[in-house]
């Protein structure tokens, strides 16, 4: 019989107990009990979003990143989260009729998907595959020199467009979506040398790189390392801003996608993006915003508190990352004691990783295990929640190769430290039940 208790290592939310409920209590008091900030938080606001966040969402981001050009408020917009924001700049920068393919690092998080099929992208979506050091771009410029040549992929005679023309935008033919710091699923972050070469790329093709920057704050150096990391790596964004001379037209070629979802909770619905100041106003034109108003309005008057005074950087450093590392650093310990001796391998490995961070532990199974086996029976003998590597494949592209059929994403920072080890323990009798099943009919 499973255990009643669910264990939910597939759920990637921050964990109840991390939230700054108190904090983010008075912040929302101290907004509502202010006539001047609570008569424009009800407001439907400016485009660009809250002007008191963006200038302190800007100062915020030029402290962490320490780019060679500080952030102005003018390069930020206020976006009702990540995922929202993809939506709207899909909306604004391209069009299915001149936009040929979109371009996901392999693996990826998995319910991006929809939001390209319902922007008229279904079945125009290739994976790229990924290395140690993040996006393989090698094979990203062979993939878009192949479609060019019209070898490959899809190809779009029409010459009619969907859209009419705008001074706000510009059509992107491709666009390239990744996660450079701690991605989903894998955690792999992207080397600097990756990330220029990726923005020469895009640049090359006529191409919008979509990064979601949503956990550049939660990364920490290898445990047994006297190393520390002071700054987040430089997004592409940033590197955008002042490679070969700086963009090539007025609204370059990367768009970061930040988030409070990780950090504050995802249901207050704030994030950002950052871009050339014309992307940005461009982003803000988008026909949502201009009908129904700046995203999440007034609750980005109660964020705008945490940054007012600092209290949301420390709360970061002091309580989010100690957390993160020590739940990674769990998670990982048991995986070594629990599953090792079946062949099951991960990364990132806290204890070795150079810079590890993010929400994920990504699990190799040995070559006898499938991980759509080891999701069914995980549920239905142990009660334990998992999700395998096949859920992370791009569709519509080729079959997802084999080494996603035998992975799993574990995410650390859902259940606390006990059920973590007990969820890996469950899934030691798990592996144990199948091997055990497999031999006997041998």
């Amino acid at each position: 019989m499973a255990p009643t208790t669910q264990i939910d290592l597939f759920r990637g939310w921050p964990a109840t107990a991390m939230l700054p409920v108190e904090r983010l209590k008075q912040a929302a008091n101290n907004a509502l009990s202010n006539k001047a900030i609570f008569t424009e938080g009800f407001a439907y606001g400016p485009d660009e979003g809250y002007f008191p966040l963006r200038k302190n969402i800007a100062e915020w981001l030029s402290q962490s990143y320490a780019p060679a050009q500080p952030v102005s408020a003018e390069r930020i917009s206020i976006t009702g989260g990540a995922s929202q924001n993809l939506a709207c700049a899909l909306q604004v920068f391209t069009d299915p009729a001149q936009t040929e393919i979109i371009w996901l690092v392999e693996p990826t998080y998995h319910l991006v998907f929809r939001v390209f099929e319902d922007a008229g992208f279904s079945g125009r979506m290739r994976g790229i595959p990924e290395d140690g050091e993040g996006m393989d771009v090698a094979a990203l410029e062979l993939a878009l020199e192949a479609f060019d040549r019209g070898d490959i992929g899809y190809q779009d005679g029409q010459e009619k467009t969907y859209k009419p023309g705008r001074p706000y935008r510009k059509i992107y033919k491709h666009v390239i979506y990744c996660v450079p710091s701690f991605s989903n699923p894998s955690g792999t972050t992207m080397s600097c040398s990756r990330r220029e070469a990726l923005v020469r790329v895009a640049r090359r093709y006529n191409a919008l790189v979509i990064a979601d920057d949503v956990y550049d704050f939660l990364g920490w150096g290898a445990t047994h390392s006297a190393n520390t990391i002071s700054h987040p790596p430089l997004r592409l964004v940033d590197i955008d801003r002042v490679i070969d001379g700086g963009p090539k037209d007025r609204f370059g070629n990367v768009v970061s996608n930040g988030s409070f979802s990780k950090l504050i909770g995802p249901g207050c619905r704030v994030g950002w993006a950052e871009g050339t100041k014309d992307f940005i106003y461009g982003l803000s034109q988008a026909g949502s915003t201009r009908s129904g108003g700046a995203p999440s309005q007034l609750t980005s008057t109660f964020i705008n508190e945490l940054l007012e005074n600092n209290f949301l950087p420390e709360y970061i450093t002091n309580t989010l990352v100690p957390e993160g590392q020590r739940r990674h650093c769990v998670l990982a310990s048991a995986i070594k004691t629990h599953l090792s001796h079946f062949g099951v391998s991960f990364t990132p490995d806290p204890e070795t990783s150079p810079i590890a961070g993010g929400y994920y532990i990504w699990v190799q199974l040995p070559a006898a295990l499938t991980a759509t086996q080891v999701c069914r029976e995980a549920l239905e003998m142990q009660n334990l929640v998992l999700s395998g590597g096949e859920m992370f494949a791009v569709p519509g592209g080729n079959a997802p190769g084999e080494d996603l059929h035998r992975r799993l994403r574990l995410c650390f920072m859902w259940e606390d430290e006990g059920r973590l080890v007990e969820g890996v323990e469950r899934l030691g009798l798990v592996i144990q039940s199948i091997l055990t099943n497999k031999k006997q009919k041998q």
